[in-house]
């Protein structure tokens, strides 16, 4: 039934169905997309335009509803309020900036969003115009340089930021992004850099700054001279480099500070109470519950300063002074369940906090520990593909890491000790360490540590091949430069001959399933040869005598691991198949080991016999050793002390395109320009003169 509705003294009926008005901002909208220039009948369009609050989902939305065809129509409206955008950014009134920046967003957005349809119409002349891209673009850049470097408003440079990752990440691949071009003639390098230079814009906008640099950096990166890359490569601004170094630190010691509190209270709940009445056989299935999701953007920005700048090496074993100890920690700020860990920026309050020292009377933190930390939660659980590209990109940071001179000479440095608590995966045949026992070590026992680890907790049927391979030659990196510069490192190399071992075990029980998808003979021979680099020359880097013996010791103790393999490599490369020259290397390397059980075996058994000794203690085996070493001949192996060094061109250019791809589709997807209100906003700018 209709209602009556009594209106200046008269009645009228009003339909229930009645459209709901709509605002003044959606009005001009509409104007714009009509054929008509909408400043035509009204000539203070434009200017009224950029101080009504914008609806970025209209706007967003009426650009998809057209096809190309229908766009291409209006295209001149389009153009013009592009072309307007930029102008009102060059105003004094904020409100007009703010809402040509948010507007500007829009229409990037909504129309890129046309570009995946079949119309095919160029998205330049689209948003600008051939013939006026240039300028546009131009300046676009200087006016969002300007406000990036002005001492101005918080709030315009987030949305700057914002804008301009809102630019690089329209498209999945960041190379087919044309506009980008204008991005790198006009480069915005040094305001980014002085953003991670001023500590009060580094708090408030570094987590933006360093994902849209790494973005950046990796715009047709291999196929011509990008600009950013050149300018990160010689960067030796000590402020600039330590900030951008704080910023990566802060947002991985926050993931490590979220994971340890989710697997507090992981630990603290009900499944903890029932596996500890029913044992621990449910362990490993409790533990992949704690969300693990990598911050890959942030991990992406650490590995180009590190793999780029020489420089950033300095950054990654500084104590920075905000990363000091702090009287009271900062409240934890609290997710949503429904955001995996990382995904997200953190938020300013964070990015201001500093990581805890694991003791508060010890140390301080730095940016490689909270790295380490970070790899070794990332490194734990590579079942999926995600995880997996996790995990492989934080060994390639290790690989450039230890490929370094300089980073090898702090790593290895007996004055800078620390205690690095490294995330352990809880297995049932051990105990979980106790985080206070933890010696005080050079920084390189950690990485051996999180090696060793890695090593040991990922034999499974997925066999992750890449990752071992890496992971052994991180290891063989670093002993290359302890054998070059004669560095006696004490270290339990017990626990490495072991899990390299029973890595050596597992591959050959497990031989003809991982010989169908694996050339599994290549990290043999990695790890013979890493037995090799020990025996030929650990008189010049293992700590002491006794070092060498208990090698010897290992090997001898471990002999029918060692024969079942030069069994299995012998019969491989004795047949015709496609490892077959492949097995035959392993076979050449194992002649030194198979010298030194053949050696020392006849002279245990006789040891044994003449004293009429059923089983001999370790130290009656290493007094045979010692006795005997004069006697063992060995062949001088060529080359083990050399290695090739990491390229990204030529064999990770794959990798690379594909991670960007998907940090570059999380980062569109998290970005927020809803998040400065109109009030926040008219809040702060009625404080500007």
């Amino acid at each position: 039934m209709a209602q009556v509705e009594k209106r200046g003294g008269l009645l009228r009926k009003s339909s229930a169905s009645k459209k709901p008005l709509k605002e003044k901002v959606v009005l001009m909208y509409d104007e714009i997309f009509m054929t008509e220039d909408p400043s035509k009948c009204s000539p203070r369009f434009w200017e009224e335009l950029f101080l009504m609050k914008v609806n970025l989902d209209y706007l967003e939305g009426k650009l998809e509803s057209l096809d190309g065809e229908e766009l291409m129509k209006i295209k001149d409206n389009i153009n013009c309020l592009f072309q307007h955008c930029i102008q009102a950014l060059g105003e004094e009134h904020p409100i007009r900036v703010v809402n040509a920046l948010q507007t500007l967003c829009a229409l990037i957005r909504g129309v890129h969003q046309k570009n995946k349809s079949t119309s095919g119409f160029d998205i330049i002349n689209m948003l600008m115009g051939f013939d006026k891209a240039e300028l546009c673009m131009k300046n676009l850049m200087e006016s969002l340089d300007s406000l990036l470097c002005a001492e101005g408003s918080e709030s315009l440079k987030s949305l700057c930021l914002k804008l301009l990752l809102c630019l690089v990440t329209v498209t999945d691949n960041i190379s087919q992004n044309t506009i980008l071009e204008y991005v790198m003639i006009n480069s915005i390098f040094e305001a980014i850099l002085q953003i991670l230079s001023h500590p009060p814009s580094r708090r408030e906008h570094g987590y933006d700054a360093v994902v849209l640099l790494a973005l950046l950096v990796n715009y047709r990166k291999y196929e011509s001279v990008n600009p950013y890359i050149v300018k990160l490569s010689i960067v030796d601004d000590e402020a600039t480099l330590n900030g951008m170094g704080l910023v990566i630190a802060q947002a991985l010691s926050e993931y490590n500070r979220q994971y340890k509190d989710k697997e507090e209270e992981h630990q603290s709940g009900f499944f903890s109470a029932l596996t500890n009445m029913v044992g621990s056989m449910f362990i490993a299935d409790a533990h992949e519950n704690i969300s693990v999701q990598t911050n890959e953007a942030i991990l992406l920005a650490l590995y180009e300063a590190v793999h780029l700048n020489r420089n950033f090496i300095t950054v990654l074993a500084q104590s920075h002074p905000e990363m000091g100890l702090m009287t009271t920690p900062v409240s934890p700020v609290p997710t949503t369940p429904a955001t995996p860990l990382g995904t997200t920026p953190p938020s300013s309050d964070v990015i201001s906090s500093v990581e805890l020292p694991l003791d508060a009377d010890v140390q301080t933190s730095n940016l490689l520990i909270t790295f380490l930390k970070y790899s070794s939660i990332v490194m734990q659980d590579t079942k999926d593909e995600h995880r997996l590209h996790s995990g492989k990109l934080c060994l390639i940071i290790l690989t450039c890491i230890a490929e370094d001179q300089y980073a090898n000479a702090f790593l290895h440095d007996d004055n800078m000790n620390f205690r690095v608590n490294l995330h352990r995966m809880p297995m049932r045949h051990r105990k979980k360490a106790a985080d206070k026992n933890l010696p005080c070590r050079p920084l390189v026992c950690a990485v051996l540590d999180l090696m060793v680890e890695f090593i040991v907790t990922h034999m499974m049927k997925e066999f992750p091949m890449d990752l071992y391979v890496r992971c052994i030659q991180v290891v063989h990196k670093l002993l290359c430069y302890q054998k070059k510069c004669r560095v006696r490192l004490h270290y339990t190399w017990r626990e490495l001959w072991s899990a390299l071992i029973n890595l050596l075990k597992f591959l050959m029980s497990n031989e003809t399933v991982l010989l169908a998808k694996h050339n599994i003979f290549t990290l043999a021979l990695m790890v013979v040869n890493l037995f090799n680099m020990f025996i030929t020359y650990g008189d010049t880097f293992l700590p002491t005598p006794s070092s060498y013996d208990e090698l010897y010791y290992e090997i001898i103790r471990m002999h029918q691991s060692f024969d079942n393999l030069y069994s299995m490599v012998l019969r491989i490369s004795t047949n015709t198949g496609q490892w077959k020259e492949a097995a035959s290397k392993v076979t050449h390397a194992l002649v030194n080991i198979r010298a030194i059980i053949n050696h020392f075996n006849p002279k245990i058994g006789s040891y044994a016999a003449v004293n009429h000794i059923s089983q001999l203690s370790e130290e009656q085996v290493l007094e045979v050793v010692r006795a005997n070493y004069d006697t063992l001949t060995l062949k001088l192996q060529d080359g083990l002390d050399q290695y090739e060094r990491y390229s990204e061109q030529h064999k990770e250019a794959a990798f690379f395109k594909e991670l960007v791809r998907s940090i570059s589709t999380n980062v569109r997807r998290n970005l927020a320009f809803h998040t400065l209100s109109q009030e926040v906003l008219l809040k702060e700018f009625s404080t500007i003169s």
